[in-house]
């Protein structure tokens, strides 16, 4: 009986990409699987997602060279008092490090999703040389109005003998500070300069510097968003994140206009955040006050490899092994108070397990956020500072295409990407 209930799971995960323990505030996803659930006619790459932390671990390391190492670090090394914030933060640390066990200990104990997380990179291979122009830069420039896209729509027709589609519409589109849209329920294929992209279903995206992002406000709230994720560039003091990406200062995210942009039932607020004490703090007194946000809940995404150990210690003081998810309600213009106690059922301390994909790329686990989201019909959706896209999601940010190009897709896959 319990052989066929994990086959169960087994199976739903295979096609759902989310694994939930039970008994456990934590789920396991593959976001391949999930993104792939966004496409019709392709489908995400594996060793393109999983780039990193695939690595083999050398079961027998030169224990000399071990012993010498850890030798002259603790002779150089000198002990390290806390400062007042960084007290704060280890104190943070400490009251979820026990969920963060307990999480880690059912995935352990998972060993038929650890034989399947073990395959999850598949022996496809991806260029990683491939030129792709810079977003940033390219929106930065006077010409950058002048840029088009050219979105192709197969509408399946008329087929010829051989079951080709004869039919095809190009569409000739603004590629910045224009809102580019795929109503149809079919992938559409992008082309800008020389890069191919891939628009999944029913979704849009508006590439613009922060200067734009208010002609993204509906004329009506009930055109608003009941679900709206942020992923800011939050300033690090990592040089191979600043040449990864360009950051902000904090003070920059306080006019992003997130009441504006609520609908009028109310929205789920969802902000990616470090550890860092003094980010938590400028959130909670500044930016969700400013934004007319009420904190509710906090979801921590555990990152681990592909054997299931965590990428590093959990008590690593300055790279710990997860990043948190802050959630808050913004209230609407006819907000109903019924909708308010839908964000009680919400546990202050959820995990979220997975394995991570390229540098600041977040799991997709808007379907993990659509239960707590209020209304009726919570299908409005919207990530700011996006570098992807989700069916059926709006999409902003300078460079919402970066992982859209083709070198992160398999070529000539066939059939229905979902299977």
């Amino acid at each position: 009986m319990e052989d066929s209930k994990t086959c169960d799971e087994i199976s739903a995960f295979m096609d759902s990409g989310i694994y939930r323990f039970e008994n456990s505030n934590a789920v396991f996803i593959d976001p391949v699987r999930v993104l792939n659930r966004c496409y019709t006619r392709f489908r995400v790459s594996p060793s393109a997602y999983y780039s990193r932390f695939f690595e083999s671990i050398d079961p027998n390391p030169n224990p000399k060279t071990s012993s010498n190492s850890r030798k002259r670090k603790r002779k150089d090394k000198k002990p390290h008092i806390l400062n007042e914030r960084e007290q704060l933060a280890d104190q943070r640390h400490q009251v979820v490090r026990p969920s963060l066990l307990k999480a880690h200990e059912s995935l352990m104990e998972a060993t038929e999703l650890l034989a399947v997380m073990r395959n999850l990179r598949s022996e496809f291979k991806y260029s990683s040389s491939v030129y792709e122009p810079s977003f940033v830069e390219l929106g930065r420039v006077w010409q950058a109005p002048l840029y088009e896209i050219t979105l192709h729509f197969n509408h399946h027709k008329n087929l010829d003998k051989d079951g080709v589609d004869k039919y095809s519409e190009q569409r000739l589109l603004p590629a910045f500070n224009n809102l580019v849209v795929n109503r149809t329920e079919d992938d559409v294929e992008g082309e800008f300069l020389d890069g191919r992209y891939i628009i999944p279903r029913e979704s849009c995206f508006y590439m613009s510097d922060l200067g734009q992002i208010h002609n993204l406000i509906p004329a009506e709230p009930d055109y608003g968003f009941n679900l709206i994720v942020i992923d800011p560039p939050w300033e690090n003091g990592s040089a191979h994140h600043k040449s990864m990406y360009p950051t902000l200062p904090n003070r920059y995210f306080l006019s992003l206009p997130i009441k504006q942009l609520t609908h009028t039932n109310g929205a789920l607020v969802a902000l990616w955040v470090t550890n860092r004490e003094k980010l938590h703090a400028f959130v909670e007194k500044e930016l969700f006050p400013s934004w007319k946000v009420t904190y509710v809940a906090t979801i921590y995404w555990l990152k681990v490899k592909g054997d299931g150990s965590l990428i590093s210690d959990l008590d690593l003081f300055h790279h710990r092994p997860y990043e948190c998810l802050l959630l808050g309600y913004c209230n609407g213009e006819a907000t109903d108070p019924k909708h308010l106690l839908r964000f009680k059922t919400l546990e202050d301390i959820q995990i979220v397990l997975s394995i991570p994909g390229d540098y600041s790329r977040k799991p997709p686990i808007g379907e993990l956020l659509l239960e707590s989201v209020p209304g009726l019909n919570p299908d409005r959706c919207i990530e700011l500072f996006a570098r992807e896209m989700m069916a059926g999601w709006h999409s902003w940010g300078n460079e919402p295409l970066h992982f859209q190009h083709s070198r992160f897709f398999l070529d000539d896959y066939p059939g229905d990407a979902s299977k």
